[in-house]
């Protein structure tokens, strides 16, 4: 916790009722986890490794959250530990984690030998996302994937609730851009979200991919005009 500060925000007043607080393992990271992501973690501080050892003896999550510029996002998401890969001799593991649900960190708890918080739930308010919309973004989806070359299959989107989430796993978001679809409470505004980022993304990256395949059809600079 040394050097990251954290500056809660105070509760959202749309929500009417007060969540239950519960206390958790903390894990900030630079890196936003989605509930239903898979995301493998190469552990090896002392302190992280404790961190692990607790959650598999007492089969409980951790939490992580984003760090940027020394500062703690307070909207994260608790990671189960699905896997562990490998234990190296010098100490080091891999793992693979899943993520659960989404939190809010109410206060920060240093004590040894890891970092923990007292977190509140952060769901979703009553929400449905339109059908049209919904098929909008997934038709974006499969075109940024083909421009990138890849042949995505459209039954991989099939029962994916919500499907928000599974593509921003990989839209070519930046790290402000994941938090703020991990911040945002509707499915609906995280689709919209990510149709609004998509319809400027592709292009990009169709341009991207039109400057390369010029460079490489002219590798060997057959047009410029050799040393006199």
């Amino acid at each position: 916790m040394q050097g990251i500060r954290f500056h809660p925000r105070p509760p959202d007043i749309a929500i009417n009722y007060r969540p239950s607080v519960k206390t958790v393992p903390l894990f900030p990271l630079g890196v936003v986890l989605y509930p239903g992501e898979t995301l493998p973690l190469h552990i090896f501080e002392d302190r992280y490794h404790a961190l692990v050892r607790h959650c598999l003896e007492t089969e409980s999550p951790f939490g992580i959250v984003l760090v940027r510029d020394d500062e703690m996002e307070d909207i994260g998401c608790t990671a189960l530990i699905r896997n562990v890969v490998d234990s190296l001799e010098d100490g080091r593991s891999d793992i693979v984690v899943e993520g659960g649900e989404r939190f809010r960190v109410r206060e920060i708890i240093e004590r040894e030998p890891f970092l923990s918080a007292a977190v509140e739930e952060f769901g979703d308010r009553s929400d449905v996302s339109s059908t049209d919309m919904t098929e909008r973004l997934i038709a974006q989806h499969i075109k940024l994937l083909e421009v990138a070359g890849r042949t995505p299959s459209p039954s991989r989107y099939e029962g994916r609730d919500p499907i928000s989430y599974f593509i921003a796993h990989n839209a070519g978001l930046t790290l402000e851009q994941k938090q703020d679809i991990l911040e945002l409470r509707a499915e609906s505004e995280r689709v919209e979200y990510l149709v609004r980022h998509l319809e400027a993304f592709i292009p990009a990256v169709e341009e991207a991919e039109s400057i390369r395949r010029k460079i490489r059809t002219n590798g060997h600079f057959k047009d410029f005009p050799p040393e006199e």
